[in-house]
């Protein structure tokens, strides 16, 4: 996976996988972004785990002090300097998901979004760890997966993503109940609300968790 978002799917390939994206996507992504949006209303200093190309940053930072992003792919980083430029706060570094060094207790809500807790390849105990350890308390975690409901315009959006090669070929015999595999070995999963309830409340934190626009698994955590 990994290989894949520092690759394929990075810089001007990940900008690309979503301008082809179909239009309930698009409404799938816009419904995601409005509900961070009012999510962390109020938090002054807010970091996004694998920001991209900063297509997330550039809608959090006018309601924030300062929005940080970090990616372990140096081409997404480098094309969203320029995206979301002239914005003057917000901030991008290189760096593991799982391993960030920034200090503890530093940020007032961290934002993994679009299906980041699977797409990273990252054990989510160790990925949800680092999310709560660097969040005030007080402060506000948000992860996102698919919803089953969405599972059709999704597949469809992967198969297009594959027909313009940033992904291999899609294995048909393989994908279903929510994991897409491709024939070069790229998986992508998703994480249920059982599933996140399981992780937030073994790590000790109070959990919800929604569904928006019969499309996101919503995972709001309390530090």
């Amino acid at each position: 996976m990994g290989g894949y978002y520092e690759d394929r799917l990075s810089g001007a390939g990940l900008q690309k996988c979503y301008a082809i994206a179909p239009p309930r996507i698009r409404q799938y992504l816009d419904a995601e972004l409005r509900f961070v949006v009012d999510q962390v209303q109020g938090a002054e200093l807010i970091l996004e785990l694998g920001c991209g190309y900063g297509r997330v940053l550039k809608t959090l930072s006018p309601d924030a002090t300062r929005v940080v992003g970090c990616d372990t792919s140096r081409k997404s980083l480098e094309l969203a300097r320029s995206y979301v430029r002239p914005r003057r706060n917000i901030a991008l570094v290189r760096t593991d998901a799982a391993r960030t060094a920034f200090p503890s207790d530093t940020f007032d809500a961290v934002v993994c979004i679009q299906n980041g807790i699977s797409a990273f390849g990252i054990d989510p105990r160790i990925l949800g760890e680092e999310a709560v350890r660097v969040t005030k308390p007080g402060g506000r975690i948000l992860f996102s997966s698919y919803s089953p409901r969405i599972w059709d315009e999704r597949l469809d959006w992967f198969r297009k993503q594959a027909r313009a090669g940033l992904l291999g070929q899609i294995d048909e015999s393989r994908t279903g109940k929510g994991t897409i595999v491709c024939q070069d070995g790229f998986r992508a999963t998703t994480v249920d609300g059982s599933e996140f309830k399981r992780l937030f409340l073994g790590l000790g934190r109070t959990v919800e968790v929604l569904e928006i626009d019969e499309s996101s698994v919503f995972c709001i955590v309390l530090k």
